[in-house]
C-alpha cells in the first residue's frame, strides 16, 4: 500500500479509506469487527465515521445514531491497536431533539465531540469532520471551538464534508486569519457519474493544499458492475433500477471496457478517482469483507491514458474548470 498525506499535512494515509456507515445499521457487530481486522491487514489506516452512523441519522426515529462509532471503540479496546490507525469522525448532524444539539455551535461542537470520544473509547480523534456547512454560525465562532479541541489534545485536524467551494475559500480565510491550519481534507461526492466538483471544488482544494476524499465513488454501486449483476436476476431499488435504464448506453460501455482491460468495474471507479492528484484517498464502504476484498486492488490499478481518455468520452464531465467550461 503506497500512503500519501492528506493535503499540505505531514499526515500519511492509505488511498483507500474504510467507510463505516454500515456498521450496526446494514453490517453486524462481528462482521464490522472482521472488516476492520482485513481492512488494517490490508494495509489501510485509515477509518472513517460519523456520529450519526449506525441508524436511521435522526433522532426523531428509534435510536440507531452512535452505533457505529461505538462497534469501532469496542474493536479499538479489544484489539489494542488504536495508535495503528487515523481516526476521522464528524460532527453537525442532529444528536438530540433540542435546539442546540446540531450543527456548528461551540456549544454542540464541545458536546458532540466529548460524546463521540466516549463512544470510540479514546481520548483524541485525528481527523475531525464538520459534515456539512453551518449557515448560520460564524467562523469565527466555529474556529475558535475547534482551536479549543486541539489546544485540550481532543482532536488533531480539522476537515469538512459537502461544502460548497466558496465554503472552503472562506474557512481558509477565516482560519489564516487567526494563524490556524484550517481544513485538512474536504468529503465531496465524486464519482463518474458525479462530476460537477470539477468547476469549482477541486481547483479550490489544489490552490489551498487540501486534501479531497471522495464519498460514494462507486455511484451507489451504478460503477460496481450493475448491469451484470441486473442481467443475474438481482435488482435494486425502484430508484436505482429507473437510474441504470437512464443509464444503460453509458454503463454498457463502462463495463465493456472495464472487460476489456480486465479489471473489476469497482475497482476501475476507485482507480480513476485515484489517478487525480489532489485525491488524498477514497472512502470504500463494504458491507461484507467479501466486498472489501474486491475493493484492495484499486490501489494498485494504473490506468492507461488511452482508458483513461476512454472513461472521459462515457462519463463526460462539466467540461473543466469554471469559468472556462461555460464561459471564454
Amino acid at each position: 500500500m503506497h500512503y500519501r498525506t492528506l493535503g499540505r499535512t505531514g499526515l500519511k494515509v492509505s488511498p483507500l479509506t474504510l467507510g463505516t456507515m454500515n456498521f450496526g445499521e446494514l453490517t453486524d457487530e462481528p462482521t464490522s469487527f472482521r472488516i476492520m481486522d482485513e481492512a488494517l491487514d490490508a494495509g489501510i489506516n485509515h477509518f472513517d465515521t460519523a456520529d450519526v452512523y449506525g441508524g436511521p441519522q435522526s433522532p426523531d426515529m428509534d435510536k440507531g445514531y452512535g452505533i457505529s462509532e461505538e462497534i469501532i471503540g469496542k474493536w479499538l479496546a479489544a484489539t489494542g491497536k488504536r495508535d495503528r490507525i487515523v481516526l476521522a469522525t464528524k460532527v453537525y448532524q442532529p444528536m438530540e431533539t433540542g435546539p442546540n444539539d446540531r450543527g456548528l455551535s461551540a456549544y454542540h461542537i464541545r458536546r458532540a465531540c466529548e460524546a463521540s470520544l466516549k463512544r470510540l473509547g479514546t481520548d483524541h480523534i485525528d481527523l475531525y469532520q464538520m459534515h456539512h456547512i453551518d449557515r448560520n454560525t460564524p467562523w469565527e465562532e466555529v474556529w475558535q471551538a475547534m482551536e479549543q479541541l486541539v489546544r485540550e489534545g481532543k482532536i488533531t485536524y480539522v476537515g469538512s464534508s459537502n461544502f460548497a467551494a466558496w465554503n472552503v475559500v472562506s474557512a481558509q480565510c477565516a482560519a489564516k486569519a487567526r494563524n490556524f491550519l484550517g481544513l485538512a481534507s474536504e468529503q465531496s461526492l465524486y464519482n463518474l457519474t458525479q462530476r460537477t466538483i470539477e468547476l469549482e471544488m477541486i481547483p479550490a482544494l489544489r490552490e489551498y493544499g487540501i486534501g479531497l476524499i471522495p464519498w460514494s465513488p462507486i455511484g451507489q454501486g451504478m460503477l460496481a458492475g450493475a448491469l451484470g449483476k441486473h442481467n443475474e436476476g438481482r435488482r435494486g431499488s425502484d430508484a436505482f433500477e429507473q437510474k441504470l435504464d437512464k443509464l444503460r448506453p453509458q454503463v454498457e460501455a463502462y463495463e465493456t471496457l472495464c472487460a476489456d482491460i480486465g479489471a473489476a468495474p469497482a475497482q476501475v471507479a476507485l482507480a480513476w478517482l485515484l489517478h487525480n492528484p489532489v485525491v488524498t484517498a477514497t472512502i470504500v464502504g463494504p458491507r461484507t469483507v467479501e466486498h472489501l476484498k474486491q475493493n484492495l486492488g484499486a490501489a494498485d490499478l494504473t490506468l492507461s491514458e488511452a482508458t483513461l481518455k476512454r472513461l472521459d468520452e462515457i462519463w463526460p464531465g462539466p467540461g473543466g474548470e469554471a469559468p472556462m467550461a461555460y464561459a471564454w
